[in-house]
């Protein structure tokens, strides 16, 4: 069998330019020089799942290429960039281990090689790129499979990447990688990105991790030279798992045993189990050293999302919290003054099923930026938090009201069950809202020369936002006339009384709404 597709000298990666949007096709060393001029806009093969693999294989791509070259600064031809990545592979000086289909008994991309076995003979075939990738939906309603019948070389080189470099386990003999807490895990991320396009984020992440390789080498006991970097490159049987210390700081993995093969005119991909996971890593609990993993300190172990995925609360602590925060994460005076976030990005994984993508982008605001440069982030920290504990309070009062409406104007403090379960659905809008704008309202706070006055009218108008949700809860409730007034007034007596009691849980907000009644009644007097 020939070799097919090389990423090197072939242009098999669509990108569009972002001067006049025009697709372009690149190899590998071509899209590494475009990179490194910030020149791409996207790339029309990425799914919205694939963001981070493809980001994170670039990077560390790159960063083992420079790092054998003894060079600190990426490379300005595209000679340059090729030579350095057949450096990588110098058992393979015809290309092999950057083609897409090749002999099984040698390397392909992303794909190890299988002496000895006949792949024909391997049960799953499978047909199109999205049927390789990791993304499985519970029912398959969110994301169908197997749709990319007519598919582009770059759609499998996507998918294989997403697949090798974001798996966990799905069944027997399916293992997943090294890189995430656990078999359900998942390979979260978190980085700094300042203000560009796909290009600007790359270089500075390629610095980063040229930056921290011995930091990295010491914290996880790798190799600080000569190890396993590229790990489709071995030969690999199924029944034997590489040992984590063997490997390079900046590894990339596999972790499913797959071949692509030419049907004809298409190409179709093999796939068998293994007896044993690639990397023997499941003691380390995800903690790795992968430049964008933030780490769990109290619990030791790599962080894990759920289906809430990146909300409010997460999100703080990630940037403030408990969470040790990956060296992708670490803001740098090089990182410029403005148009700076955060990005957060993940699958969450279920048993035999993933449960959502999740992205969210963190403005870092420039006083944010400042405390986060000069790691004095107490106050950011103090004031997030306070603001977490608000919603809380305020979604507490809202339920409170609305669980009194849906229990035909109930004065009690026990409700039915009945009642309480709607009080919840109609309350859920009430925290999404405030999770979708609580960073631009913090930022605000933090910016302004009156943070108090702020921070009050900040209250005033989460107030008025939780009562609009429960006017709008009015229609869910008692329908005869009696009743539906009686529960109505009920429901906002609880709501205006809990926020203007002397115990309310904003002493603030209830001193405000005080002031404004003393201003008020003398003017009904003299009337």
């Amino acid at each position: 069998m020939a070799l097919h597709y090389s990423l090197l000298d072939e242009k098999l990666i669509r990108a569009r330019r972002i001067a006049d949007g025009q697709l372009n096709h690149y190899s590998l060393p071509w899209l590494f020089v475009a990179m490194q001029q910030d020149e791409i806009r996207d790339f029309p093969a990425l799914r919205p799942h694939q963001r981070h693999p493809w980001h994170a294989f670039l990077v560390q791509l790159a960063a083992m290429a420079l790092h054998q070259a003894s060079s600190l600064q990426p490379f300005e031809t595209a000679q340059e960039w090729r030579e350095a990545l057949m450096n990588l592979t110098p058992d393979d000086s015809d290309g092999a281990a950057w083609c897409l289909i090749t002999p099984h008994d040698r390397p392909a991309f992303m794909q190890p090689p299988v002496p000895g076995e006949d792949v024909s003979k391997w049960k799953s075939r499978l047909h199109a790129p999205d049927e390789l990738d990791m993304l499985v939906t519970s029912k398959n309603h969110d994301l169908k499979t197997a749709r990319m019948t007519n598919s582009n070389l770059d759609d499998w080189l996507m998918a294989l990447i997403s697949l090798q470099t974001q798996e966990g386990i799905m069944g027997a003999g399916k293992y997943g990688i090294s890189r995430m807490n656990r078999a359900y895990g998942s390979r979260s991320a978190l980085g700094v990105v300042p203000k560009g396009h796909w290009g600007r984020r790359w270089g500075r992440d390629v610095n980063v991790l040229l930056s921290n390789r011995e930091k990295i080498v010491a914290q996880n006991e790798l190799q600080k030279e000569n190890g396993t970097g590229l790990i489709w490159l071995l030969p690999w049987d199924g029944a034997k798992s590489l040992s984590f210390s063997s490997l390079d700081p900046f590894y990339i993995e596999i972790c499913r045993k797959i071949r692509l093969l030419k049907d004809e005119e298409n190409i179709v991909a093999v796939t068998t189990g293994s007896k044993v996971s690639r990397v023997a890593a499941k003691e380390r609990n995800g903690i790795t050293g992968d430049p964008w993993i933030p780490i769990d300190v109290a619990a030791e172990k790599a962080l894990t999302i759920t289906a809430k995925g990146f909300n409010y609360k997460l999100a703080v602590e990630l940037l403030v919290g408990k969470y040790q925060q990956p060296i992708a994460q670490a803001l740098t005076a090089e990182d410029g003054e403005q148009g700076i976030i955060v990005l957060a990005q993940g699958v969450t994984r279920g048993q035999g099923k993933t449960e959502g993508y999740h992205e969210r982008r963190i403005p870092i605001s420039p006083t944010v930026r400042k405390m986060m440069l000069r790691r004095k982030t107490d106050r950011l920290a103090a004031l997030a938090e306070e603001r977490v504990n608000a919603i809380s309070k305020m979604r507490e009062v809202l339920w409170s009201a609305m669980a009194t409406l849906f229990d035909n104007g109930a004065t009690k403090d026990r409700f039915s069950d009945s009642a309480k379960d709607r009080a919840n659905g109609f309350a859920k809008p009430f925290e999404q809202g405030e999770d979708a704008r609580f960073f631009q309202d913090l930022n605000e706070e933090i910016e302004s020369d009156d943070p108090d006055k702020i921070r009050l009218q900040w209250l005033l108008a989460m107030a008025d936002r939780a009562e609009a949700i429960l006017n709008n809860a009015f229609h869910a409730g008692p329908r005869s006339s009696e009743q539906r007034y009686r529960a109505r007034s009920a429901a906002l007596s609880r709501f205006h009384g809990v926020l203007r009691s002397n115990k309310s849980p904003f002493p603030t907000l209830a001193d405000h709404y005080r002031q404004l009644t003393l201003k008020e009644e003398p003017a009904h007097g003299d009337a």
